[in-house]
Formats: C-alpha cells, sequence, structure tokens
C-alpha cells in the first residue's frame, strides 16, 4: 500500500511540475526607444496631388483627410517631436465642390452593391457645402496637397486664384492661398520654413490626364524637360534651408483598376440584349470584312462569337485610314446595292451607305489582350451613341436603322478617349521612366532627400499583392483593398500602407527607427470603405 501511495505522489508532483511549465509566459518583446535621427519633424509640411490631399472614391471628404497619408505619418512624428498638422478640411463628407452655390466637382462613390456608384444613386440629392466662393478654411497649411495638379503647377502663381478659374487655376489650390492667391503652392509651403517635407506623386498627373482621357491628345503628357526643371526646383527649394524630406517616383499608372477592370472581350452571347443578334451582326460585318480581304488587311475583320464571350469594336488612330478605298470597293461591287435593300432602304441608297461604311469603319479593328479600357467605358459600352445616332439619321437613316448602326463598341467603334492602345501605353511607360530616371539622380545627389519607391509597391500590388499585417492588399477594383472606388486613389488602408513605405525610406537615410520601435500605421485601424451614411 505504502509503495503504491508513493508512486501516486510523484506522478501528482510530475503534474504539477508540467502544468507550471505551461503556464510560463514568453518574455516581453521590448522595443527600443523611438529616435528622429537627423530629422527634425516639429514643422512637417507635405507637397503633392491628391493622393498627398487625401482623395478617395473619386472626391475629397472630410474622413478621406483625415486618413492621407500625410496626417498618418504626422501622428508618427508626433511621437518624435512633430508638431500640429493642419489641414484644409472640406466642410463635409458627401465630397464635392461648389462655386457661389453651383456644384462644380460632384460627391464621393460608394459600393453599390455590384460595384461603384453615385452617392447620390444611394442616398438621393445632397448639397455640396465646400464652396471655394463662400466658405474657404484659413491656412497655413501643412497638407498642401492639390488633387489633379502636375508638376509644373506647383510653381505656378495664380494657380490657386478664384479669378483664373476655370482654364489656369485649380478649385482645390483656390482653398489654399487665402489672402495671397497669386502664391505657389511652393511658396506657400517655404513660408512655413519647413523643417522636414515629403514630395509626393510629382510627375503623376502629368501623365494621368493623358492616360484617363484615352490618350486621346486632350490632356497631353508633360514633356520631360518641363518635368525635370519643376522637379529640380522644388527638390532644390524644398532643401535651401536644411530641411530633409522624402520624394517619392512615379508608380505605372496602367497597373491600377481604373486601366485593368474593364476586359477587352466583355460581349457575352448569353447577354439577351446582345446574343440573339449576334448572327445578324455577322452578316453585316460580313460584307465588310470580305472588303478587308479584298484591301490585304484581314486582319481587321470583325467576328462575334455565339459560344464564347467576344471583343469590343474600337477606333484605332494608328491604322492607315481605308475609308476611301472602302466606300470605292462597295460603290464598285455588283451586290452591294441588294444587301443595302435588305435593311428595307432602297438601292438607290447604296452610295450613301458606303460612304457611311467607309466613314465608320476605315480605322477599326476588334479590341486584344493588349488594350486597355478606362474604368468610365463600363457604362458605356452597349448603349447607344446619341450623336452617332443624329449624324447618321440626318444622312437619311431611319431612326431604327440608325439606332443598331450606333451601339458603342458594336456597330459604333469605341471613341480613342475610352480605350489605350499599346502605343499610348507605351508612351505613357517611356514618360514614366524618364521622370523616375530624374527623380533618382535628384535624389541621389542631394544628402537631405531620401525616395520612396511608390512604383514597386504598385507593382507588388497589381502582380503578388502586399501583406501588410494581418492583411493581403491588392490592387482589385472593391475587393482588393488597396485602391479606393474611383479605381485611381488608395483607400484609408492603402494610404497607411503608402506613410510606412514613408517612414522605411526616411529609416534608412536619416538613423530614425519609426519602424524598429513599432511606430507605424497599424492596417487595423484603417478602413478599406466608407459607408453611405457617412455625412
Amino acid at each position: 500500500m505504502n509503495t503504491r501511495y508513493i508512486f501516486l505522489l510523484f506522478l501528482l508532483l510530475g503534474f504539477i511540475s508540467c502544468n507550471e511549465e505551461d503556464n510560463i509566459l514568453p518574455e516581453p518583446v521590448v522595443l527600443p526607444e523611438l529616435t528622429s535621427g537627423s530629422a527634425d519633424f516639429s514643422n512637417y509640411v507635405a507637397l503633392g496631388a491628391s493622393f498627398t490631399a487625401g482623395f478617395t472614391d473619386g472626391a475629397l471628404f472630410k474622413a478621406a483627410q483625415e486618413n492621407s497619408f500625410p496626417n498618418i505619418l504626422s501622428q508618427q512624428f508626433a511621437n518624435a517631436g512633430g508638431g500640429n498638422f493642419n489641414q484644409p478640411l472640406m466642410n463635409d463628407n458627401f465630397g464635392g465642390l461648389a462655386l457661389g452655390g453651383n456644384r462644380i466637382q460632384g460627391p464621393r462613390l460608394v459600393f453599390g452593391g455590384a460595384g461603384p456608384v453615385s452617392l447620390e444613386s444611394i442616398i438621393g440629392p445632397v448639397t455640396v457645402t465646400t464652396d471655394i466662393a463662400l466658405n474657404n478654411p484659413t491656412g497655413p497649411f501643412s497638407n498642401l496637397g492639390v488633387p489633379g495638379a502636375k508638376s509644373f503647377h506647383l510653381l505656378g502663381n495664380g494657380y490657386g486664384n478664384i479669378a483664373n478659374l476655370p482654364s489656369a487655376a485649380n478649385p482645390y489650390a483656390v482653398r489654399l492661398t487665402g489672402s495671397t492667391p497669386n502664391a505657389s503652392l511652393l511658396e506657400l509651403a517655404m513660408a512655413q520654413s519647413p523643417t522636414f517635407f515629403t514630395l509626393s506623386e510629382i510627375g503623376g498627373n502629368d501623365v494621368l490626364g493623358y492616360a484617363t482621357s484615352g490618350g486621346d491628345g486632350s490632356n497631353p503628357i508633360t514633356d520631360t524637360a518641363t518635368f525635370n526643371f519643376a522637379f529640380t526646383t522644388l527638390v532644390t527649394t524644398l532643401t535651401s534651408g536644411g530641411a530633409k524630406g522624402v520624394v517619392t517616383n512615379v508608380p505605372y499608372i496602367t497597373d491600377l483598376p481604373h486601366f485593368t477592370t474593364v476586359p477587352f472581350n466583355p460581349l457575352s452571347p448569353t447577354n439577351p440584349s446582345f446574343g440573339p443578334l449576334i448572327p445578324t451582326l455577322n452578316g453585316v460585318f460580313g460584307q465588310l470584312n470580305q472588303v478587308f480581304a479584298f484591301l490585304g488587311v484581314p486582319e481587321r475583320s470583325i467576328v462575334f462569337s455565339s459560344t464564347a464571350a467576344s471583343p469590343v469594336v474600337i477606333k484605332d488612330e494608328t491604322l492607315v485610314n481605308l475609308s476611301a478605298q472602302i466606300t470605292a470597293v462597295l460603290n464598285g461591287s455588283p451586290t452591294f446595292p441588294a444587301f443595302v435593300q435588305s435593311f428595307g432602304l432602297p438601292a438607290a441608297a447604296a452610295p450613301l451607305v458606303a460612304n457611311l461604311f467607309g466613314n465608320i469603319y476605315g480605322q477599326t479593328r476588334q479590341a486584344t489582350s493588349e488594350d486597355l479600357f478606362v474604368l468610365p467605358s463600363s457604362s458605356i459600352i452597349g448603349t447607344v451613341n446619341t450623336t452617332t445616332l443624329a449624324f447618321l439619321q440626318s444622312q437619311g437613316l431611319p431612326a431604327n436603322l440608325a439606332g443598331q448602326f450606333s451601339v458603342e463598341g458594336v456597330t459604333n467603334p469605341l471613341a480613342d478617349k475610352w480605350v489605350l492602345l499599346p502605343s499610348e501605353q507605351m508612351e505613357i511607360k517611356n514618360a514614366t521612366d524618364a521622370y523616375n530616371a530624374t527623380i533618382e539622380n535628384v535624389a541621389t545627389a542631394n544628402p537631405n532627400v531620401v525616395l520612396a519607391d511608390l512604383n514597386s509597391v504598385l507593382t507588388q500590388l497589381a502582380s503578388t499583392g502586399i501583406n501588410f499585417d494581418n492583411y493581403t492588399l491588392n490592387a482589385d477594383l472593391v475587393t482588393g483593398g488597396a485602391v479606393s472606388l474611383d479605381g485611381i486613389h488608395l483607400t484609408p488602408r492603402g494610404y497607411a500602407l503608402m506613410a510606412n513605405e514613408f517612414l522605411k525610406a526616411l529609416d534608412s537615410e536619416f538613423g530614425s527607427n519609426f519602424v524598429a520601435s513599432g511606430n507605424t500605421a497599424k492596417a487595423k485601424d484603417y478602413q478599406t470603405n466608407f459607408s453611405p451614411l457617412l455625412q
């Protein structure tokens, strides 16, 4: 009996010992104390464009500004001697701008269940209360981000003068200039004697305007010489008093979902508005395809599939214009009058129809996977182009027939403004590479400046995604978490990721330790979507 009790005693002691070991907690991780290194954050000024301002979901509004990357940075800088950071906050969370009571910029986008929609389509009409003629805030402002500003705009006197609207001023800049309407944004920054600065997305709008307009020529790319002068002047001036700063390079903007979301082949045979028309459409284009073959350009043939999604029809201005040749071939065809009669038109209308075919399809082809489509094209494809409709009716076509030949991306080729052709994409890349070479050279040559490589960040977001704390962010529209509903600007969580990239860069150059000490933005603190009820 005694032997048994002794065995149980040892067994009990063993269990107690194991439980005590299991309850031992790991040693807490002790982070180093934060140091600012050689940087002085007491007077931080941010100069830039829409990302700097905090533009999100197609608009600027209070909650978005509060999540701008400069404001996120200022919260970390406050732990290292940073001072007050003043932003030109909007009056509401609707977004949009007014001028003397008249709306000049619309409210923000929201998620409508299937994709981005206007705020007012969900909650009804709203009054835009931020009026640049009536209630501008009082500066000076630490955040000098101006949505839409190009590199040279930051140097331009009068860019914030309301008298220069709309051609030579920016309404967001008007809100910043106060009693000095002709002061440049750079002058507003220097008047504050900054000790630290960020200079971000300079060059982004210099190519973005061209890209969002489909490269149609209405918003040309800034030439390299102009950009080089502007960027060099900005950095030289900002560092002239000894201030240190972080600059960014220009991302490849065609990686953004604004250009990657709309497929080149959205025409599904299962669509009841399109599928039943495929045989008729192929019959009509069959006539044109014979002409293309005769002219030696069979690659321009237009054929819609009854079993798979088909590409849209686009105008490609890089193609040789065959309008005159198409018209001549059709007029010389003995079978073309009968074809015209199949539409209910008299045979005598054949020359008219031949001329219309030539004018409409002289530079057309179906899209390929190499073409990119701007996000707004998704609401255009398949609709009737009223301008084309009116023109065809003016040429004598009946309304129903004119309507059939006015369907965007099907019978009416999509205009240049909706499509970025491969050649236009290359123009954007070449300009971006040239800008980035200048940015890197200027940053390397100036000991007070360090480069944050946002180009690599966007490339990674668009390819593999980025792990941010316990979240995986990518560049997909709506679901990716990094890019907002306009397909270009970031979400609050995306701006937090961007802020951390700035912190990594300045740690590497100026001896601070924001990252090592844990003084960084945390993903969980920043949302990816704003409620329609936010006002």
